[in-house]
């Protein structure tokens, strides 16, 4: 597994995983696309690691990421989140899940999917980054900057440019595996998600 070409960030066996099986590959899925919503906001401050640590915890907690369910929550269930050690324990990361998810669900209705109107950034082909090195990968760019923009007038939260950029890699809208990335190359089938 580690004799593979790959961007220098995929250390650990859960980053290579991640890495090998998910990072920069397209995703349609709109239940995938919320999870990494969620996780993504919930990422802010953190590693992204510790986040892939949790994930599997996320999901039972966050019902499998059903938008409709956690747009139901209540602050009831919001107090079990919170005393939840298997999760970011964030008041604000854990109110803005349902906030996104309400959102969420009228992009759902407003746009026929979130993967539609997602993917209408870039006219639904990714976009493939000719990075040499880490260092070069920006941080965010003038699409962060858009998408940011556009997702903050309609209310989500935790959605900086910064985040939104790591969350296009994540879901494959961009492919920031440097150019000597066994992955750089690779004609990705979009990715749907697992059971």
């Amino acid at each position: 597994m580690s004799a593979l070409p790959r961007c220098g960030w995929a250390k650990s066996e859960l980053a290579i995983r991640y890495h090998d099986e998910e990072w920069g590959t397209p995703v349609h899925d709109d239940r995938t696309l919320f999870e990494f919503l969620i996780l993504e906001g919930a990422q802010a401050g953190l590693s992204w690691e510790t986040v892939l640590q949790k994930r599997a915890r996320y999901r039972e907690v966050f019902d499998d990421f059903d938008p409709e369910k956690v747009a139901r929550y209540t602050a009831r269930k919001v107090e079990r989140l919170l005393a939840d050690p298997g999760i970011i324990r964030n008041r604000l990361k854990i109110a803005s899940a349902i906030t996104n998810a309400r959102i969420f669900l009228d992009l759902q209705e407003e746009f026929g999917s979130f993967d539609a109107h997602l993917w209408d950034f870039v006219d639904g082909t990714p976009i493939r980054g000719r990075w040499k090195s880490l260092a070069e990968i920006p941080a965010r760019t003038d699409l962060s900057d858009r998408i940011s923009k556009e997702w903050k007038r309609r209310g989500l939260k935790f959605v900086g440019s910064t985040i939104v950029y790591a969350y296009l890699q994540g879901v494959g809208v961009v492919n920031d595996h440097i150019v000597t990335c066994f992955r750089h190359d690779r004609r990705e089938t979009p990715r749907r998600r697992k059971a």
